[in-house]
């Protein structure tokens, strides 16, 4: 390619580049560092929230016991969704009351030695979930999960640009990866560390628009989410007999027991298992099991979402995304810096010409 045609394309690249940063830079901020917190999701949560982590022993209760200790502290005419069985002890998720304004489930964590209720709090309240919410949505309502989205497909062209204006007109590659290629700082900081991070940003970026816009990329149209069910008030089987009846078929300790609801008359239980838990049905009035289908495929939106947030790939890959996750608020402070570097010597220099032209 002739070197003219080169230094064009190698301008045109430098505005898209540019003007990409410089416009999203105040939305890329928000969404990068909060990503990065997510990946540290369960430790940042137990650090903010230490009181329900606060274990006096082992689970020695039954799931139907879990249930009762945490009635006590929920609402009239709550009623219990489900309870999950993390490490630190069971999470019971309760439902409000049928016909209320807002319905919003309630988290009731316990001691699973005891039973004792340790925190409650709203599944959307809380430092970790509003970061949930900033880095899927900005916190915009209606139009955030839209802007998100072509914020990653706008990172994604910046990514593209930025390799070919790191990538040396002259000289061989090794000019690429020396650290003064300018006589800035903040600039040499700048293409070195856009480098590095530019495989995994890339990858981050392609996966958060996939996660944005899931009907674009799959096949066939984006289907709409269910309405959200209620649990039955009253139950023929207990959680106990339920586990009881769906025991024959554990791959492992229980993972989640979900109530009947007013849309599907089944109590279902998860065990662990090597890749997707193990779903066993129980019907509640027949008592009738249904056992665990075989471990499913991972689907690509399923691929898609583990790479963004490292789900189950190890603290290497945890680290390198969260890194990934930082290093594009330093991108956008040190182009900020940059532009506003540039722009101070341009006017420098066109008052200097101005002056010379003058006294010519």
């Amino acid at each position: 390619m002739p070197r003219s045609t080169t230094l064009r394309l190698r301008g045109l690249w430098f505005q898209v580049h540019k003007w990409i940063g410089l416009s999203l830079a105040v939305l890329i901020i928000p969404i990068s560092l909060s990503g990065a917190a997510l990946v540290w999701h369960d430790w940042l949560d137990a650090a903010i929230n230490p009181q329900r982590m606060a274990a006096s022993g082992e689970a020695r209760l039954g799931p139907a016991a879990y249930a009762a200790a945490a009635r006590a502290a929920l609402g009239p005419g709550d009623r219990i969704a489900s309870i999950r069985f993390p490490g630190h002890g069971p999470v019971v998720v309760a439902a409000q009351r049928p016909g209320a304004a807002r319905p919003v489930r309630t988290n009731v964590w316990l001691d699973p030695a005891s039973g004792r209720v340790l925190d409650k709090a709203s599944a959307d309240a809380g430092p970790m979930r509003f970061i949930h919410i900033l880095h899927g949505s900005l916190a915009v309502p209606g139009m955030g999960r839209t802007i998100v989205g072509w914020v990653g497909v706008f990172m994604f062209c910046s990514c593209l640009t930025g390799l070919w204006l790191w990538w040396p007109i002259t000289g061989s590659l090794r000019r690429g990866w020396r650290w003064k290629r300018q006589n800035s700082t903040n600039a040499n900081l700048h293409h070195q560390v856009g480098f590095w991070v530019l495989l995994p940003l890339a990858m981050l970026s392609f996966t958060g628009a996939w996660i944005s816009f899931p009907g674009l990329f799959a096949a066939g149209p984006e289907r709409p989410r269910p309405a959200r069910t209620q649990p039955l008030e009253q139950t023929a089987l207990t959680a106990d007999q339920a586990l009881a009846a769906a025991q024959r078929y554990a791959t492992g300790a229980a993972v989640t027991v979900t109530w009947p609801t007013d849309q599907s008359s089944d109590w279902k239980l998860a065990f662990a298992r090597d890749g997707s838990p193990a779903e066993v049905a129980v019907d509640d009035a027949t008592g009738k099991v249904t056992p665990p289908r075989p471990p499913r495929r991972e689907t690509k939106a399923r691929l898609m979402r583990r790479l963004h947030d490292g789900t189950g790939l190890g603290p290497v890959w945890q680290t390198l995304i969260f890194l990934a996750g930082i290093i594009p608020a330093i991108l956008a402070v040190t182009g900020i810096v940059m532009w506003l570097r540039s722009r101070g010597w341009r006017a420098a220099l066109a008052k200097q010409r101005k002056a010379a032209g003058m006294a010519a």
